[in-house]
Formats: C-alpha cells, structure tokens, sequence
C-alpha cells in the first residue's frame, strides 16, 4: 500500500524525521540493554568460562529490537513510497 501525498514535501519529510526518531530511540533502548546485559555475562563468564555460550545467547538477544525498528523504518519508506 502506497500512501498518496502528491505533492506535500512537508509531509513526507515529517514522516521521514517520525520513521528516524523512532528507530533512534529503539537503537538507544537495544544498546542500554545490550550494555547491561553484556556486563552481566562477563561477571557470570569470570565466574564460570563454561557459561560462554549462554550468556553469548543473552547478549545478542536485545539486539532483535534494533533489527524490528529497522524493518518497520523500510516499510515506513516503502509505504511512502521513497523505496520503490
């Protein structure tokens, strides 16, 4: 579905800035997480070295949030039709 704006610049570039501000702020909120995490997994891996694998699970796990955000921004842009 392709959203029909004809002419109105202003318009698209406001969804435009909304589609960025929305994928900075869940990039921003995935990384805090990601730092959280991260530091928990090298306390529990100095504690134990067979937790590795685990805890490499749980680092990678906050990552899935930026990837969301970053296909709702190219079905933003296609939706707008900026993408093709």
């Amino acid at each position: 579905m392709v959203v029909d704006l004809g002419s109105d610049t202003i318009g698209i570039g406001l969804a435009v800035l909304g589609a960025g501000i929305a994928f900075a702020g869940a990039s921003l909120g995935t990384s805090l997480g990601q730092g959280r995490a991260s530091m928990a997994a090298i306390g529990a891996i100095a504690e134990n070295e067979e937790l590795f694998g685990k805890t490499l699970i749980f680092t990678v796990i906050p990552e899935t949030g930026t990837i969301f955000a970053f296909v709702v921004v190219v079905m933003i842009l296609q939706a707008l039709g900026l993408l093709g």
